[in-house]
């Protein structure tokens, strides 16, 4: 990420990556989709706004204020969710979260199709978890402030503060129950997976996003799996917003032979196809991936190359559906522009923009299961792995 260009396949909260899980991979652009537009803007009618401003705001403005404005207003102005721009202070604020290490409440954040922020994901065992928050709750409004209009990145910052002290979000569930929560924060530092063998032999792998330790966590986790002779593996990527393009193929490597497809990206970057790095200590080995509608991205990109390869059975619920792929632009004053360059691609073909994948086992979750602590998806899973015996 030191480097100045960086594709971002944003994996969140449809993401909008609201707290900065993406995907990244490294290329530069070499054509633009607008080659009509002017070298240059033309400001006379920028400036004419500017003045009216100061001549005529009744409140206070700053330099700084107004040029954030502009280059906010650009990026909206493409009505891409996913392309934005990012001020120092924010730009610093997302990098960390790529490295997942902030205090906050642990939940990525997004817009829906209607342009309402979201929770795409709650991170497991974090207080937006904790206080009972679920994927798809709409945020209508944080510590009293409405979100109407509030991007993803911009909600997120009213959201983070200080461990210990406390925010207070309403939320609208299943588009008819209006809740209040009022959550605790804390320090978000969590290694992005865990694994254990459970009943019968069976190997759990849990990512709850694709950092930078993802590949090698996951790698240790396959060679102890490996060592203990597990008759099937359960890989947990339910909730998982995406993150790193690198950890995904890694991750999928460890199922997949050489060669074999992971992703492939198309856009104004060209055609660039990912394949499978060649060691594969669990090829072979029965496999069933948990998604839900909180898996997004890099998760998608894992469970999409593994089930079309053949390695997997998908239980569940449908995906999130982020399937376009940002470029991340750093600017000379720490900002940063994060500019939708190009889309993604299945192994099968298939882009899953706004459509996610759909589970070849369909197994819902009530929210009377998860307070109860059946998980009713890791159940069928396991069910799965012991007839394939």
């Amino acid at each position: 990420m030191a480097a100045g260009l960086a594709l971002l396949v944003v994996f969140s909260l449809g993401v909008q990556v609201g707290n900065g899980r993406i995907a990244v991979s490294f290329f530069s652009t070499t054509k633009s989709e607008n080659p009509g537009l002017p070298a240059q803007l033309d400001y006379v009618s920028v400036n004419q706004v500017y003045q009216t401003l100061k001549q005529n705001y009744n409140g206070k403005l700053t330099t700084a204020q107004l040029l954030d404005g502009l280059k906010e207003g650009l990026a909206e102005a493409t009505k891409d969710p996913y392309t934005e721009y990012f001020n120092p202070t924010d730009a610093k604020a997302f990098q960390d979260s790529l490295n997942n290490s902030f205090s906050g409440i642990g939940a990525e954040l997004g817009k829906d199709d209607n342009g309402d922020l979201i929770i795409v994901a709650p991170l497991k065992g974090l207080p937006a978890d904790k206080a009972g928050l679920r994927a798809q709750d709409i945020i209508t409004s944080i510590n009293g402030e409405s979100t109407t209009g509030m991007s993803p990145d911009i909600a997120v910052g009213k959201i983070r503060g200080p461990k210990g002290t406390q925010v207070k979000l309403a939320v609208v569930r299943n588009h008819s129950d209006t809740l209040s929560f009022t959550i605790t924060r804390d320090t978000i530092q969590l290694p992005s997976v865990t694994s254990k063998i459970v009943n019968d032999n069976i190997g759990y792998m849990q990512i709850i996003s694709f950092s930078d330790d993802t590949a090698m966590l996951a790698a240790q986790a396959a060679q102890q799996f490996k060592q203990a002779n597990v008759k099937g593996i359960v890989l947990d990527l339910r909730g998982n917003p995406g993150g790193l393009l690198d950890a995904a193929i890694s991750v999928s490597s460890l199922w997949l032979p050489g060669g074999k497809t992971v992703v492939t990206e198309k856009g104004t970057t060209g055609t660039q196809t990912y394949t499978a790095t060649g060691d594969d200590p669990l090829y072979g080995i029965p496999t069933a991936i948990l998604i839900d509608d909180g898996s997004a991205s890099a998760s998608e990109i894992t469970a999409g190359a593994l089930h079309d390869n053949g390695t997997a059975r998908l239980i569940g619920e449908k995906s999130f559906g982020k399937g376009v792929v940002q470029q991340l632009i750093d600017l000379s004053d720490g900002s940063e522009l994060k500019v939708t360059v190009a889309s993604w691609y299945r192994p099968n073909g298939d882009n899953i923009n706004k459509q996610g994948i759909m589970p070849d086992q369909t197994v819902a979750l009530s929210d009377s299961d998860a307070k109860a602590g059946n998980d009713t998806q890791l159940t069928a899973a396991e069910a799965y792995l012991t007839s394939q015996r």
